[in-house]
């Protein structure tokens, strides 16, 4: 009887309830104008990591005021690094208030804003104040892996930062190594591709402390188990407009520093697998390196390609402007350098058991007969014959540069799909190839001997240094500043897997280089100009990955040894801890450089300066 009398009572309160509003939907619902969460300053509420991927950011909205000549500051920790900029009317309109950028990690951070505030165009008032803003830890999905330590990277050790690069922030590209829950998928119709290329992204912003800035919480935009939805994330590139540009797996897409999308697109249908290499060319295009979908061999079987066609593709309509088919431009059968090849280290597919181990061209004909296609060495479409990981264009004569690692070569070919030059040893190019070698010179212009191989030039085993080609090669990018008509000055990491087309007695004998050539592009000439890492030795060296770039802002030369600093078993060759990457910034034509920091227990691909200017002030 009492219960009855209690859902009596309950049933009429709640067609009361019904019929009579109540006092919490009124505050900040749909029938009252009054906000009911906290309002910490002058404005509007603030939001921490506003766009999901972006944890160390976050907004502080307008409250309806029309916000203008707006600055922030992040008060660095005790010795820490300032973080300062002003933001553009257009950021504040787009973010709906003042976005704030570079706060440490687990941190209740101290927040100062300036900007000028007005109702309606009103008379504006003048405001400074200051917020506290707390964070979150870093955190990253872990791979299971025991060599795994950390989040990101376990320390940093700042070696030295000179004064004029103590502002300096670095976007760092990195992943875990691949496991199982990644690689669970391959394409099959048609066969080959490299699909199973899947990694967990770690991509980070570290300050010249060597305190994380910013981080991707990539969980919202990537699901390692969805073909569509996966991949490795390659190819950062700061656009001019401050935004990032990127690719993973089936993707291209690009989003502010803040987390906020402008798109988010598929690969076009008829390619697949990009990876490595998202060019933004100074004509607005992007350039990427991709493979086909779907391309029919002489012998008549179909197979998907892997990482041998270039694309032009217009960001705006997404369509392709271009492509660039280089299996067939060059010889995909030149396997001169895949049988020098360290087995044990074919990019980022390492393979402790078959370190130290190369193929031979009875293994490479028996694979060439058989239906083995996909991420694997080997010659003819439908292998890994490329590897190629960077396309630069050259919009002075409208060419593409590329850099080949499995035929350790640089290559420019021009808009009618002719190969202009091949900067890269002599040895197994065919007669079509010949007149396309570059010729290397001294700084007086007289030609220096490579031996009779021509893979064995002075800089490969001479203490002193000297010219060398690049060996399994990251990165050719054109320095546009330093270049002009038919001299070209050209970046590269030299990795130095199967240096002067051999394999060292001692893996311990490897090393790595940052190096750059000026090219005379008419008397088909290169000289070697600068290079750095033959002197750090075996602990510089990174068997995969890297990069080195010029940078105009500081007349600059950036390379990240990426996968350098690893414990080796020194029988195989292989890694038996996480590398430990060095960041390092040189001035233009200096031996030593002016940064030097050692991130430890992380597995680096590239990273790069970022301008805080061009993403909130420009």
């Amino acid at each position: 009887m009492r219960v009855r009398k209690m859902l009596s009572s309950a049933i009429v309160a709640g067609l009361v309830l019904s019929v009579v509003p109540t006092m919490s939907f009124a505050i900040g619902g749909a029938s009252g104008p009054k906000v009911d969460y906290a309002v910490p300053g002058k404005i509007g509420e603030v939001v921490v990591n506003p766009y999901e991927i972006a944890p160390l950011t976050a907004v502080i909205r307008s409250g309806g005021y029309d916000l203008k000549d707006v600055s922030v500051r992040i008060v660095p920790k005790p010795g820490g690094q300032e973080i300062k900029y002003k933001v553009t009317d257009q950021n504040v309109m787009t973010h709906g208030g003042i976005p704030v950028f570079g706060l440490y990690a687990d941190y209740q951070n101290t927040v100062e804003v300036e900007y000028s505030k007005s109702v309606n165009n009103g008379k504006p008032e003048q405001v400074k104040e200051t917020y506290k803003i707390y964070t979150t830890g870093v955190y990253s999905d872990p791979n299971g892996l025991a060599t795994t330590k950390a989040s990101l990277f376990s320390s940093a050790d700042v070696v030295k930062v000179d004064k004029e690069f103590s502002d300096r922030l670095y976007f760092v590209n990195n992943f875990l190594p691949k496991a199982g829950k990644g690689t669970r998928a391959v394409w099959n119709n048609p066969m080959g591709g490299a699909l199973e290329w899947n990694y967990y992204p770690q991509n980070f912003i570290v300050d010249t402390k060597g305190e994380v800035r910013w981080f991707m919480n990539a969980q919202p935009i990537y699901d390692i188990n969805s073909i569509y939805k996966a991949g490795v994330m390659m190819g950062f590139k700061q656009n001019v407009d401050g935004a990032m540009t990127w690719g993973y797996g089936q993707r291209y897409v690009k989003y502010d520093i803040m987390g906020k999308e402008i798109f988010n697109r598929q690969l076009p249908a008829g390619y697949n697998d990009f990876s490595h290499s998202l060019d933004v060319s100074p004509n607005g295009h992007y350039f990427m390196r991709v493979g086909s979908a779907n391309q029919k061999r002489l012998d008549g079987k179909n197979v998907r390609t892997v990482r041998d066609v270039i694309i032009e593709v217009d960001p705006q309509s997404g369509k392709v402007l271009d492509e660039w088919k280089l299996y067939s431009i060059l010889d995909p059968y030149r396997d001169v350098n895949m049988k020098v090849l360290d087995q044990g280290a074919v990019c980022l597919n390492i393979d402790a058991s078959k370190a130290g181990h190369t193929l031979s061209a009875e293994e490479l004909a028996k694979q060439d007969a058989s239906d083995k296609f996909g991420d694997v060495v080997g010659s003819g479409p439908g292998r890994n014959w490329a590897h190629v990981n960077s396309v630069d264009h050259d919009a002075e004569d409208d060419s593409i540069i590329i850099s080949s690692r499995h035929q350790s070569a640089m290559i420019k070919v021009g808009r009618d799909k002719q190969v202009k030059w091949i900067l890269g040893s002599p040895e197994g190019w065919n007669a079509k190839y010949k007149d396309k070698l570059l010729t290397p010179v001294d700084s007086k212009g007289n030609k220096i001997d490579c031996g009779p191989s021509g893979s064995k030039c002075p800089g490969y085993e001479s203490d002193k240094g000297g010219f060398d080609w690049t060996w399994t090669q990251h990165t050719a990018f054109k320095i546009d500043s330093k270049s002009k008509g038919d001299i070209l000055y050209l970046s590269a990491f030299d990795n130095g897997d199967s240096r002067g087309m051999e394999q060292p007695a001692m893996p311990s004998m490897k090393y790595s280089r940052a190096v750059i050539y000026k090219i005379d592009q008419k008397k088909m000439t290169v000289e070697q100009v600068w290079e750095f890492g033959k002197e750090r030795g075996n602990k510089w060296y990174s068997p995969v990955t890297s990069i080195t770039e010029y940078q105009t802002d500081k007349d600059s030369v950036f390379t990240y040894s990426a996968t350098a600093g690893a414990d080796f078993d020194i029988a195989t060759g292989g890694f038996k801890s996480d590398p430990n990457p060095f960041i390092m910034e040189f001035k233009y034509g200096a031996k030593q450089p002016s940064v030097e920091i050692q991130l430890k227990d992380t597995t680096g691909y590239q990273a790069m300066p970022f301008s805080v200017e061009k993403a909130f002030s420009k």
